[in-house]
């Protein structure tokens, strides 16, 4: 259900690190967007909505009223890419400056006194055995009780250009029906640990991109794989076209669609596998796509196309427990209401 999480977060902080964030019970414009970027999407197991916004902390729908929690409130930074919910109910946060647990009440701050190498979180999985893993920009990490202990991930065998350094970026981490741990890497391509050792799976393999930003498991055990285009990176404006978009894993071989408008040579963010057995795909600047087994279906149409002056900025897609389908955009929230990519506002529509 992630996100992902592109190097428009990176740049996006840049241009929002002196907006201010909204506390808890704020009196709020009725129009006013939940943000000008939702990156993360998650529903607990309460049915509560989250939102991860690059400026104003946590946001979270209780069916009723949408509130805040912030820096203000013990939050340990105000750009939230990832969030997920332990056996205990308790909420974590991975933010741009650091993991945050949120008990309901309090929070407990982990950076790099507790070991976190890298303050810059950018995915956190908790597998089924209850083992917290932290994605990075500077690699992954464990915690073990109250301290983080790094996880080496080996070092493919492959070329990269020049320019690249974002290689030790693990953008998503994933665990598959298996039990198989899957990290995404921006340079390094996927890998799957299986407990002892590791698969790598790279440009050379089928993928579109050794770029990945997004990982998925369908009902059927198919691996999907989102990547950006490396040339991207390039500081030459003139030279950043390449390949990039959507790739899926049959546990034989790697597929691509280039016959399909914008699922090749361009850039796709994240992926979600519904609760129905579909998979929206964002596809970067043409809008979601919805497959269904069968055929790839695209949605465009926006009523606030205003909000996104550079095309569709896909960062997270979740289908909630209501068969809800919501977008984390470049550009704010948005849902799927009759056909239609729906702005939704600190006012909604959420039904």
């Amino acid at each position: 259900m992630k996100k992902n999480h592109s190097l428009l977060i990176f740049c996006a902080l840049v241009l929002l690190a002196a907006a201010h964030p909204l506390c808890l019970g704020q009196t709020k414009v009725a129009q006013e967007p939940i943000d000008q970027y939702v990156v993360e999407v998650f529903e607990d197991s309460k049915g509560k909505l989250w939102f991860g916004t690059l400026s104003k902390g946590v946001a979270f729908y209780d069916g009723k009223k949408l509130s805040y929690l912030s820096t203000k409130q013990g939050l340990i930074g105000n750009a939230v890419v990832s969030i997920v919910e332990d056996r205990k109910g308790n909420m974590w946060f991975g933010t741009q400056s650091g993991l945050s647990k949120y008990d309901g009440k309090t929070f407990t701050n982990f950076s790099r006194k507790d070991g976190l190498m890298n303050n810059q979180v950018s995915d956190v999985l908790i597998d089924k055995k209850g083992n917290i893993w932290v994605g990075t920009w500077g690699g992954v990490f464990r915690l073990n009780g109250s301290t983080f202990s790094s996880f080496p991930l080996p070092i493919p065998n492959l070329q990269l250009l020049s320019y690249q350094t974002t290689m030790n970026w693990v953008t998503e981490i994933m665990e598959d029906k298996k039990g198989n741990i899957w990290f995404c890497r921006d340079g390094y391509g996927a890998c799957k640990f299986d407990g002892k050792s590791f698969t790598h799976f790279t440009k050379k393999d089928g993928l579109a991109s050794n770029n990945v930003q997004a990982i998925q498991e369908d009902n059927q055990g198919n691996i999907w794989f989102g990547s950006r285009i490396t040339e991207k990176d390039n500081p030459d404006p003139k030279s950043r076209t390449g390949d990039g978009g959507l790739s899926r894993y049959d546990g034989k071989k790697i597929i691509q669609y280039p016959a399909v408008k914008g699922l090749s040579k361009n850039e796709t963010y994240a992926i979600h596998a519904g609760r129905s057995g579909k998979i929206w795909i964002g596809a970067n600047r043409v809008g979601v796509y919805c497959y269904d087994g069968k055929k790839f279906t695209l949605y465009s149409e926006t009523d606030r196309a205003d909000l996104m002056p550079y095309g569709y900025g896909i960062q997270a897609i979740l289908e909630d427990r209501k068969g809800r389908i919501w977008f984390g955009l470049s550009g704010g929230l948005f849902r799927l209401k009759d056909s239609k990519i729906v702005h939704v506002s600190e006012a909604g529509p959420w039904e």
